[in-house]
C-alpha cells in the first residue's frame, strides 16, 4: 500500500547564531507528522559539530525530553517524517541520513522518488559503493558525494548531482557551513522557504511554516 503515501516530510532551518535549532526542527516536523508516521529524524550542526536522532514512531514519542536536551543548540538542522515510498519500512530507512567522506560531512533529508533509482544504484555499486539502505535517499547521498570530490562548493556538487537524478523530490542538505534546499526541476514535489527574524526555514508545507 506504499503507492498510497508518496508524502514525506523534510525541513530545515538556519539562524545566524547558536541558538535551540533542534526545537525548530521538532515543531516544523510536528505540523508535517500528516506527512509521515513510519519513523523522524533530526541532525542539528553545532559549529561544524553534527548530532543526530532518529527512530521509528510519531514525532511525539520519537523525540522525548531528554533526546532533545541530548541534539542540544546549534544554528543549522535539518529533519524527516517518513511513510515509505522506496525501501522497506523501519528505523533502517529513517531520515535524515549523515554522510561522511572525504570533503566533510553531509546530512540529508529527500522526500519523492527517482525514476531512474536502480540504474543508479548498479552504477554505483559496480563502482565499488557499498548500501545499508533501501531508499532512494542513500543513491542521492552518493551521487552528491562522488560530484563533491571535485566540485569547488556544496552546493555545486548538488547542481551536478541534480542533472543525473531523475524523478520528482525534494532534497534539503546541510553540510558543516551550509544549509542548502532543492528540488526537480519540474517542480512536482512541494517545497517553501520562510523567514523568522534572520532565520531561514525550508518546509514541505506551510503548515510547518506557522
Amino acid at each position: 500500500m506504499s503507492n498510497l503515501h508518496e508524502e514525506c516530510g523534510v525541513f530545515g532551518a538556519f539562524a545566524p547564531g547558536k541558538t535551540n535549532i533542534a526545537a525548530y526542527a521538532y515543531y516544523g516536523l510536528f505540523a508535517l507528522q500528516h506527512r509521515g508516521q513510519e519513523s523522524a529524524g533530526i541532525v542539528v550542526c553545532d559549529d561544524g559539530i553534527f548530532r543526530s536522532y532518529k527512530d521509528t514512531g510519531l514525532v511525539g514519542e520519537v523525540f522525548t525530553p531528554t533526546v532533545m536536551d541530548g541534539l542540544g543548540e546549534g544554528n543549522m538542522a535539518v529533519g524527516h517524517v517518513r511513510y515509505s515510498t522506496t525501501g522497506a519500512d523501519g528505523r533502517l530507512n529513517a531520515q535524515p541520513i549523515v554522510v561522511n567522506h572525504v570533503k566533510g560531512r553531509m546530512a540529508l533529508a529527500h522526500n519523492g522518488n527517482l525514476t531512474n533509482s536502480d540504474a543508479l544504484r548498479e552504477e554505483l555499486e559496480l563502482a565499488g559503493s557499498i548500501f545499508h539502505m533501501t531508499s532512494d535517499t542513500e543513491v542521492i547521498s552518493y551521487i552528491i558525494t562522488r560530484e563533491r570530490l571535485n566540485a569547488p562548493s556544496i552546493e555545486k556538487a548538488v547542481e551536478q548531482a541534480m542533472f543525473q537524478l531523475e524523478g520528482a523530490y525534494s532534497l534539503v542538505i546541510m553540510s558543516p557551513q551550509k544549509l542548502i534546499a532543492a528540488r526537480d526541476a519540474t517542480g512536482f514535489r512541494p517545497l517553501c522557504i520562510g523567514k523568522l527574524g534572520e532565520s531561514y526555514v525550508f518546509a514541505s508545507e506551510t503548515c510547518a511554516l506557522d
